[in-house]
């Protein structure tokens, strides 16, 4: 054989035996790990899947192509058109935005390599899972009845039940008819089967429905719950509440004293409470109105008031006016019966005669004089 020959044909055998690992290398390479940020996606949801692959044999190998595809959950960026090649021990990694497009359940994508110079491909089912699970709300402190202009604390607790951690959740009140304070409240990640409260101050002005909007993502993707609380004005169990008990009416100068007791029977204080006569009475001197204070639970107090009526009255109402801890305004009426008693007069002589008292007066000057003059005469 001429030197010539055996020249190239050494080269084509060296030749060949540096290019045939390469692509007989597929078999060395290995999906190592995956993952997915959100952990779990909801139907809707956009993900960032992570794929890491690595050459676990003694060669280089050459990889042409990456790309995923699937149903369920589909790729939503391109593929790798060019790889290159990855030494023995090194690792690759490819990321792909994928969408969970179909209903719940695990779904599997398939990740595939294309291996250059005839060497195959390489596919791998990447489990991905979808959970429609929403995160829970629920009131679990309110008042047995709201009042108008009465402020309320109303506490929500939210829950995830996922599989996966939430992030970002807050609690929003929304609606009309009320003032709420704070305007939404920051819970923040909620990890699976973990929960979290927010308390907010509810004023309502009329009747209404609040709905508390819980807010939260998954990953990049926000979700809403919402949670409706009806509203509806009613008798607080707790509320003060003022009984006038122990009353007595007697008649005096042109008009009617009551005095009495006044208890607190309710389980709250009543604030700044006054007493005063109500119509058809007129309240006089000396007791128009009667400052009691500030009333505790089983609290009691006296108290007296003085007034008018006419003469066919038979029934005037006590009035109590007090104050709850947020500075609203409550009365209450108790009618007390005048039990046909009439006033008595003003003292003095009527149509426009010599006062009474007057009489009294000059009666009294004459029997001084008189009794300085006879003084005097029987010293002489």
């Amino acid at each position: 054989m001429k030197p010539l020959n055996v020249l190239i044909i050494s080269l084509l055998c060296a030749a060949m035996a540096f290019t045939v690992p390469a692509s007989a290398g597929p078999a060395d390479i290995a999906v190592v790990s995956s993952s997915l940020d959100p952990s779990v996606l909801m139907k809707g949801d956009t993900g960032t899947l992570t794929v890491t692959i690595q050459n676990t044999g003694a060669e280089t190998v050459a990889i042409r192509s990456a790309r995923l595809y699937g149903s369920g959950v589909v790729p939503l960026s391109e593929p790798y058109p060019s790889v290159g090649e990855i030494g023995t021990g090194n690792s690759k990694t490819f990321t792909f935005s994928v969408r969970a497009d179909g209903g719940e359940g695990t779904f599997y994508p398939t990740f595939v390599l294309d291996f250059r110079d005839g060497g195959g491909s390489l596919r791998y089912p990447v489990p991905i899972q979808v959970v429609d699970t929403p995160l829970s709300a629920s009131v679990i402190q309110k008042p047995d009845a709201f009042a108008e202009s009465r402020t309320a604390d109303i506490t929500v607790r939210v829950g995830n039940p996922r599989p996966n951690a939430a992030s970002g959740v807050q609690v929003i009140p929304q609606g009309s008819g009320f003032t709420v304070t704070p305007t939404g409240g920051f819970i923040g990640a909620l990890a699976p089967d973990a929960s979290g409260t927010v308390t907010f101050n509810l004023t309502p002005t009329a009747e209404t429905d609040v709905t508390f909007q819980v807010v939260w993502r998954n990953g990049i993707n926000t979700h809403t719950a919402d949670l409706v609380l009806p509203v509806a004005f009613g008798e607080d169990k707790k509320q003060a509440d003022p009984v006038i008990t122990n009353v007595e009416v007697t008649p005096i100068a042109g008009g009617y004293r009551i005095v009495g007791d006044v208890m607190n029977a309710g389980l709250e204080s009543a604030r700044s409470v006054i007493i005063s006569p109500g119509a058809p009475a007129t309240a006089i001197d000396p007791f128009r109105v009667y400052v009691v204070g500030t009333l505790d639970p089983d609290d009691i107090s006296s108290f007296e008031v003085t007034f008018r009526a006419d003469a066919n009255t038979t029934e005037i109402p006590v009035v109590v006016e007090y104050r709850d801890n947020d500075g609203n305004r409550y009365t209450a009426s108790t009618p007390i019966g005048l039990g046909g008693m009439t006033a008595a007069p003003i003292e003095g002589s009527e149509d426009g005669g010599f006062p009474v008292a007057g009489l009294l007066v000059v009666v009294l000057v004459a029997l001084g004089v008189a009794g300085a003059i006879y003084y005097s005469w029987k010293r002489a």
